[in-house]
């Protein structure tokens, strides 16, 4: 009797200790014999996985960079009018990502506590998303750059100043050929610029309205006091302003060079 007690003393032990230490207990076979050896599993000494938290799923994604200095396309685009919208970016959009949209960027995050990288990832692009609304097209091409649309066909002989209302483009084209592409603006509601087929009969490189007493550099007239010609508050200003009429150009290199080249005799088409 004093040995079924301390068996039974023995085996309570047994499975005290394989409760504690997790260790499992096997049980006796039809042989008698156990199957195999008390087995203790210890606590595991392996390093935790870095890839997955705590409760065993993956941690947030580290911010991706999608665009940064040198960057260019629509993407970049966008990003300039946003900042804009929030007073960030005075200048452009350009497409480009230079030094001006880098320090914007930078003090963008700075004022709402992210690292300023000057680099626009992922979490200061959806921090720029819930504060701006979608650019519209000419916030977008205030400054020019936005493609032109197909050539009218009167354009399509001869020499031509092929303009086009609709995307607020000047071709210059030469039996159909497109020589150079540049962004224009036009009149306003009230003084809009006159659509047709015309000719340039005047070019005057240093002209002054007598009218409007603003300067008109290398003005090519086409119809009556309307004139192609470059125009210093387009270069600064953009499609935020407009003309008394004729058509403007804010690039004076480029159309420097095209002035250069025009006829007294060759064909304006303005269309839509």
């Amino acid at each position: 009797m004093r040995n079924t007690v301390r068996s039974a003393a023995v085996l309570a032990s047994a499975a005290a200790l394989a409760a504690l230490f997790g260790c499992t207990v096997q049980p006796v076979g039809p042989d008698g014999k156990r199957s195999l050896p008390v087995h203790v599993e210890l606590p595991s000494s392996r390093a935790p996985d870095p890839t997955r938290s705590a409760a065993g799923t993956p941690p947030a994604s580290p911010s991706r960079v999608l665009f940064s200095r040198g960057d260019s396309g629509p993407g970049v685009r966008e990003l300039q009018a946003r900042l804009r919208q929030v007073d960030w970016l005075f200048d452009g959009p350009t497409g480009t990502y230079d030094d001006l949209t880098e320090r914007a960027v930078s003090g963008f995050q700075g004022k709402r506590g992210l690292p300023r990288t000057g680099a626009a990832d992922s979490v200061t692009w959806r921090r720029l998303l819930a504060m701006t609304r979608p650019p519209g097209k000419w916030e977008l091409y205030l400054m020019g750059g936005q493609p032109a649309a197909a050539p009218d066909p009167r354009c399509m002989t001869g020499r031509v100043l092929c303009i086009s209302k609709t995307s607020r483009t000047l071709r210059w084209m030469v039996d159909g050929r497109t020589l150079s592409t540049m962004s224009v603006r036009f009149g306003s509601q009230y003084t809009p610029t006159r659509e047709g087929v015309f000719r340039v009969y005047w070019k005057s490189r240093h002209h002054v309205s007598t009218l409007y007493h603003s300067s008109m550099p290398y003005a090519m007239f086409f119809s009556g006091g309307q004139a192609v010609h470059y125009s210093y508050d387009f270069a600064a200003r953009g499609y935020a302003g407009g003309s008394h009429g004729c058509v403007n150009v804010r690039d004076e290199t480029a159309f420097a060079a095209l002035f250069a080249q025009v006829r007294g005799g060759d064909k304006v088409v303005v269309s839509w």
